[in-house]
């Protein structure tokens, strides 16, 4: 049972950062984008390159994420490894821009199926 609540939790998560990398890469200085992160255009122009890094990466975490969800018997060492990087990256986002929200969003959600895939 909680084997699968860690997929579950490992997938939404996956699927959270493969938003990150829509809204970073491709919606950053459109409508949404600039609603979401809280920009003027100006803001989002002048940044546009630095979020669409951001966004690669935050690709790179789903994609690990989504790669622990399938057969291997080293799915759950994998699970761990991008569930670590990811709650450092929200915790160090959350401390280098002052915004706890990064922490909330981020770091928690890892946090929690990192506690779950190693009960499972």
């Amino acid at each position: 049972m909680i084997g699968l609540l860690a997929d579950l939790v490992v997938l939404i998560i996956a699927l959270e950062h493969f938003g990150f990398l829509v809204l970073e890469m491709f919606l950053w200085d459109k409508p949404i984008g600039l609603h979401v992160f809280k920009h003027s255009p100006e803001q989002a122009a002048a940044s546009k390159l630095v979020a669409s890094n951001l966004g690669l990466y935050n690709g790179f975490l789903a994609a690990g994420l989504f790669w622990s969800l399938g057969p291997s018997v080293f799915a759950n060492d994998i699970r761990v490894f991008f569930l670590c990087c990811i709650a450092v990256a929200g915790g160090y986002g959350a401390y280098s821009t002052g915004h706890k929200m990064i922490a909330y969003l981020q770091s928690a959600p890892a946090g929690f199926a990192l506690l779950l895939v190693l009960l499972s």
